[in-house]
């Protein structure tokens, strides 16, 4: 096999979506996504797209991105990059395409001032966490010989609706609640004020993530809100916010200010009945921490861990 490297030109994305489902057919991808969550990038620079290319054909590729824009405020992380994807087509595996396109990228992020590279963490657009070495164990070997390391590691989890009622101690307790003077409702327009301002606090990519959502015409009643009898908004969980797919669950965050009113719990609950109300027969997320109190709440409420992703990173230098 001879091939050669180069960067992204126009009339490679079509080719590009194909290669990457024959490689990672478990996690393949269409074109018009493909487009959506790279092309349309904010951060895309085509010149950090590396392709490997045998006879006219995609057979591998390293995507490399560096942020142009800042997910908050001005800190565009100069000194980070991503890795959000690489692959290989399996006939043309062992052949040193991979070491030469993560070379590449390497260098290119080392020459725009890039110190540590992180593997498929990367906001807004990520596909997946990180790597599903399970799945992949020929990626893992892959990655660990170019020199990166576990940072952490995440889960995924699923939840059946088909069978989903809401708990009657659980209904209870928002009465209880209602009858002090809390309320749990889907946000008008005034609300996202207050909604985008706390998910903020956890998570900038998070408010954004809402603030696009809405604008692209999500609809508000795929969002749960409460408010204390003060008024004052504590918390909050949606669905369908990323690619409006109507199953996948979050974000879902807290104030600190709830603990003990058993809120986060609630208002998962009345997200999980309302996505059953919309049509949705599961419920689904990528990423949160198994041992975390959102991963124990989780685990309680019936959801499964169906992946565990490895978030990895390496230096730039050589």
């Amino acid at each position: 096999m001879q091939s050669s490297i180069r960067t992204f030109q126009t009339g490679d994305g079509p080719e590009i979506a194909r290669a990457w489902t024959e490689s990672a057919p478990g996690d393949g991808i269409s074109y018009e996504r493909f487009r959506d969550l790279i092309l349309l990038d904010r951060n895309f620079d085509a010149e950090g797209l590396f392709l490997a290319e045998d006879q006219g054909r995609i057979v591998g590729a390293v995507y490399a991105v560096r942020r142009q824009i800042a997910v908050d405020a001005d800190d565009l992380e100069p000194t980070s990059g991503w890795i959000p994807f690489f692959f290989v087509v399996p006939s043309a595996r062992r052949a040193g395409i991979a070491t030469a396109l993560m070379t590449e990228a390497r260098s290119w992020l080392r020459g725009h001032g890039v110190e540590k590279m992180y593997f498929s963490s990367y906001t807004p657009n990520y596909f997946l966490p990180g790597l599903d070495a399970e799945r992949y164990p020929e990626a893992d070997m892959f990655l660990r010989s170019m020199g990166f390391e576990t940072q952490y590691t995440s889960v995924a989890m699923d939840r059946t609706l088909n069978d989903y009622r809401m708990p009657d101690d659980i209904r209870a307790r928002i009465e209880q609640l209602r009858a002090e003077g809390w309320t749990f409702f889907s946000p008008s327009g005034d609300d996202l004020v207050d909604l985008i301002e706390i998910a903020k606090t956890f998570n900038p990519d998070w408010s954004r993530g809402i603030r696009e959502g809405v604008l692209g015409g999500q609809s508000l009643e795929r969002i749960m809100a409460c408010r204390n009898p003060d008024g004052v908004m504590l918390g909050w969980a949606m669905h369908g916010t990323y690619e409006n797919v109507l199953e996948r669950f979050g974000p879902f965050g807290v104030l600190p200010e709830s603990r003990g009113t058993g809120l986060g719990k609630i208002l998962l609950h009345l997200t999980l009945e309302r996505m059953r109300a919309l049509g949705a027969h599961s419920a689904w997320f990528l990423w949160t921490e198994e041992t975390s109190a959102a991963g124990h709440l989780y685990l309680n409420t019936g959801f499964e861990i169906t992946r565990t992703f490895t978030i990895m990173h390496a230096p730039t230098a050589a």
